[in-house]
């Protein structure tokens, strides 16, 4: 059997990432250390940008209105093909790598406990690497990077999908974190609408004058009260979430504004839809309660994520031939000693890739990617860079992101994602063609209608307040050396 690896540009790609496995280290850490929120990532949107531009992309900074994002390209013609990814961390998930013990960087600071500072690192330094490869190897087609901010608000790629940043894409890979190696297929992941409701009152002092006074908190309380009375009739598969967003400021002064932010999930784009439709009607009428008037801000609408099948075998095949990181003895024990602390199975590390999986049923996360999955051709990279068996936004998942474990990791998923697309722009058949087939026999007869209402504007200040608090308490622990990544 022949090994797909055994080809120029393959052999280059992956011997420019394993040179460069100093500077993929440092790019994941320095991403990890700047641990920045959703919408206000940018030191680290900019370290990307300046590194691609560095190496000869184009780099069109602030996209469809996102100040921390980018879209960056190289080359010209077709095949256009986009890598896609995220690279925000979370609130309160400040937590010190390469400790087994819950331990802050910075109290109460955001910070990484997923891993999406391997993602924004391994997306980087492929690109760079696919960019002097077909540059070596005379390799035709555009390649297209597409930066996109506040993934854990599921915010920014409907917008570069309404705005027209795939329209000229044939196809799409998207990269993330995971525990093990393999690629998967089919619908995987939930559609989402996600909207503030503002209620506005009147206020007066609570004790003396409650009659004088309209209570805007009373009308998101009716409103909390209204979605649980009616989640026995939501249809099969919704699921909603929700967090108080302004409740006053003191209890002897009724409110004169208050607001709650609601996610409302479905398998589907449709029951999404439906849900939140309802979820505007129970608002509505918690305002009508209380005498309040209700505004509905949409921070973001996104389709459920389907990966295409073609695409995951070649992933498959490129992981499988790659082959998991050779972890040693004490990387091992790290990881069985933190799965003791998240009470789970001590099993270490993974030690083989998975077989591929598909089709998926859906978990009910979202992924702000759905709506590119749904207008070309998506694929996901799926890499080993964290430890089997821990929960995404607690302590224990981010206590290996600037470990051994992690820069192996993401340099098996650099490599895992150069060689995939370099398939394509090397392709002297019908792969591409393939392709498409297999993504117009998987989505049949739906047309892709962005949720976004038409004139909606990113939230542009979104975690300021939070990142100015926390920024100058993080600097400090910032890595010193700058990545380098080397032609």
């Amino acid at each position: 059997m022949p090994n797909i690896l055994d080809t120029p540009e393959k052999h280059y790609l992956l011997d420019f990432v394993d040179r460069n496995a100093t500077g993929l280290a440092n790019l994941n850490d320095a991403i990890f250390y700047f641990g920045e929120l959703g919408m206000q990532e940018y030191r680290t949107a900019e370290l990307m940008c300046a590194l691609l531009e560095q190496h000869g992309f184009k780099v069109e900074r602030g996209a469809s209105g996102f100040p921390t994002g980018f879209v960056a390209t190289y080359g010209g013609g077709a095949p256009v093909i986009a890598l896609h990814c995220e690279y925000d961390a979370n609130h309160t998930n400040s937590q010190k790598s390469g400790v087994t013990e819950q331990a802050e960087i910075v109290p109460g600071a955001p910070g990484h406990c997923e891993g999406h500072n391997s993602n924004g690192a391994v997306m980087i330094v492929a690109a760079i690497g696919i960019r002097h490869a077909m540059e070596k190897y005379g390799l035709a087609g555009t390649l297209k990077v597409v930066g996109a901010p506040a993934e854990e608000t599921l915010i920014s790629r409907p917008y570069f999908v309404r705005d027209g940043v795939f329209d000229d894409v044939d196809i799409a890979f998207h990269n993330h974190i995971s525990h093990e190696a393999r690629s998967d297929y089919g619908h995987i992941q939930y559609a989402a609408i996600s909207a503030e409701f503002i209620f506005r009152g009147e206020a007066a002092h609570a004790a003396v004058h409650p009659d004088k006074a309209r209570d805007a908190l009373d009308a998101v309380m009716l409103m909390d009260m209204g979605v649980a009375q009616f989640r026995e009739h939501f249809a099969p598969g919704v699921s909603v979430q929700r967090v108080v967003t302004d409740g006053g400021h003191q209890p002897n002064v009724i409110p004169p504004r208050a607001a709650v932010w609601w996610t409302f999930r479905h398998p589907f784009a449709d029951g999404a839809r439906a849900a939140f439709e309802q979820g505007k009607k129970i608002a509505q009428g918690a305002a009508m309660m209380t005498n309040c008037e209700v505004d509905i801000d949409v921070r973001t609408a996104v389709w459920p994520v389907r990966l295409n099948e073609t695409m995951a075998k070649v992933i498959q095949a490129n992981t499988e031939a790659i082959g998991v990181p050779a972890w040693t003895e004490d990387e091992i024990a790290f990881a069985k000693a933190l799965q003791v602390k998240a009470g789970k199975p001590q099993v270490g590390l993974v030690m083989a890739v998975s077989k591929v999986d598909g089709p998926r049923q859906p978990i009910s996360a979202s992924n702000d990617s759905g709506d590119v999955s749904w207008k070309v051709p998506m694929a996901r990279v799926g890499y080993p860079g964290n430890i089997p068996g821990v929960t995404f936004h607690h302590w224990t998942a981010g206590a290996a992101l600037t470990t051994s474990i992690a820069h192996k990791g993401a340099a098996m998923g650099a490599k895992i994602l150069g060689a995939s697309v370099l398939d394509y722009f090397a392709d002297t058949g019908d792969l591409l063609e393939r392709t498409k087939q297999t993504f117009k026999a998987e989505i049949g007869d739906t047309v892709f209608q962005t949720l976004l209402p038409k004139d909606q504007k990113p939230p542009v200040e979104l975690n300021r307040s939070e990142m100015e608090k926390y920024r100058p308490l993080m600097e400090p622990h910032y890595l010193k050396e700058r990545p380098v990544i080397l032609a």
